[in-house]
């Protein structure tokens, strides 16, 4: 090859996207006669980036509330049609649509995304799958649809994720089938490594509330700013570039578009929030202070340089890093919080340079833990409220708060944003985005 015509790589580090390995560069992966004959195009892909070009949700409505009438296939198919709408262009040059769903039986069996393509104005050419990383789902969805669209392999991807958690109730795959005597996931191997544990989450949000010292007031008062929040965010009208209508048949026979999460109580009191039961005896949470069950469905469009290009579109953010990580599974919520300082040290960041944080409120503990642990602005935290006043709608979570993440950015004139997302066997996906 004509030296020439070689691709010639920056030296300084700081050009390279975090996800680029520095190890292009080495002997070890690149031997020397390898490198001075290297494929271009392959080192372009290396040097590709990943961007956000549309984002879209449904309203959350409560469990057997506004959207308990609709079918979860049918409530992702609007998503996935509005992404489409939104950044007007031919479907068929979709790559491939990822979403996340944590209870996959019922209505949501057999491959919900296909499902979800199939009832869409999506052509049958687009493919589909469905992922499970609990709560963290769609999230993980997104960080799949990214990797895919690096990799150059694929260049336009829809993300994103679906529950009915009125349709199919949380837990459904797991007690359907102990009810009929297929066993559990609770194998040998388990037990001999956990003996007599049990994992649960309500016990892990409580063991986070102790660790980090956290009283029931201060656990009340998060949850009341979360419904406040929610509450100013959805009277300024916030909320309405992200939201996707949803048509639907009230109780008088009469049509209304769905476009207000039903969670949020507009006259929460503390006094109201601090008189709820608490879950466990003696405990210091309660149904007030963690997330409400929850329908909807949410997506984004991700694309490479070349989807950017075909699309003709300006993206709204750039994808600075996307990780995972395993950590405790007994008190399991807490895995945002080395996720996010590894991710930070990854991404040669600073808490301080984030500019907007989502971390799910899957319990008021967890990110109240994760704000002191992280030394993080609390005014930086959840702007819009979080899902204990909007709803945790699992499966489709991860790429909900990312939807609200990316217009808040664009709203406030922020930077960075930062997603984290606890997450059922002590798992946590963090993604940082940059807005354009």
């Amino acid at each position: 090859m004509d030296e020439s015509k070689q691709l010639r790589l920056p030296e300084n580090e700081d050009y390279y996207p975090d996800y680029l390995p520095n190890l292009i560069q080495t002997d070890e992966v690149f031997p020397p006669l390898l490198r001075k004959h290297r494929d271009i195009h392959f080192m372009e892909s290396l040097m590709s980036e990943a961007y956000i070009v549309a984002a879209a949700r449904t309203a959350g409505g409560r469990r057997n509330g506004r959207l308990a009438g609709y079918h979860p296939v049918d409530l992702a198919a609007q998503i996935l049609n509005s992404l489409v709408e939104q950044v007007d262009f031919d479907p068929a040059l979709i790559d491939d649509v990822i979403l996340g769903c944590v209870s996959q039986a019922g209505e949501q069996s057999d491959n919900v995304a296909r499902s979800a393509v199939l009832a869409s104005k999506l052509p049958v050419s687009v493919p589909a799958t469905t992922v499970d990383r609990q709560c963290g789902s769609s999230q993980q969805a997104l960080h799949f649809a990214v990797q895919a669209v690096l990799s150059g392999t694929q260049d336009i991807v829809i993300a994103g994720g679906v529950e009915s958690m009125s349709r199919v109730p949380m837990g459904l795959p797991r007690t359907l089938a102990e009810k009929n005597g297929f066993g559990q996931y609770i194998s040998p191997g388990i037990q001999a490594h956990y003996p007599n544990v049990i994992f649960s989450q309500f016990d892990g949000a409580e063991a986070i509330a102790r660790k980090y010292d956290l009283s029931k007031i201060q656990l009340d008062e998060f949850a009341l700013h979360s419904h406040r929040k929610a509450a100013f965010a959805t009277q300024a009208g916030y909320f309405r570039d992200e939201i996707v209508p949803i048509h639907i048949e009230t109780a008088q026979g009469t049509i209304e578009s769905h476009l207000i999460d039903e969670g949020i109580r507009f006259d929460a009191t503390l006094e109201g929030i601090a008189s709820v039961k608490l879950i466990q005896e003696n405990g210091r949470l309660s149904a007030a202070s963690a997330s409400q069950i929850c329908d909807g469905a949410s997506g984004v469009l991700i694309v490479n340089k070349k989807g950017l290009k075909t699309l003709g579109m300006k993206p709204l953010a750039r994808i600075k890093h996307i990780s995972v990580l395993g950590h405790d599974p007994v008190i399991m919520l807490e895995a945002p919080i080395p996720a996010t300082q590894r991710a930070l040290a990854k991404a040669g960041l600073k808490i301080s340079d984030i500019d907007l944080y989502e971390v799910n409120e899957a319990f008021a503990s967890v990110p109240l833990a994760w704000l002191k642990a992280l030394n993080a602005d609390p005014a930086k935290l959840n702007i819009h409220g979080g899902a204990i006043a909007l709803g945790h709608p699992l499966g489709a979570t991860g790429t909900k708060l990312m939807t609200t993440l990316v217009h808040a950015l664009h709203r406030t004139g922020g930077r960075y944003g930062l997603q984290t997302v606890c997450e059922g066997g002590g798992l946590a996906n963090v993604t940082i985005i940059e807005r354009l």
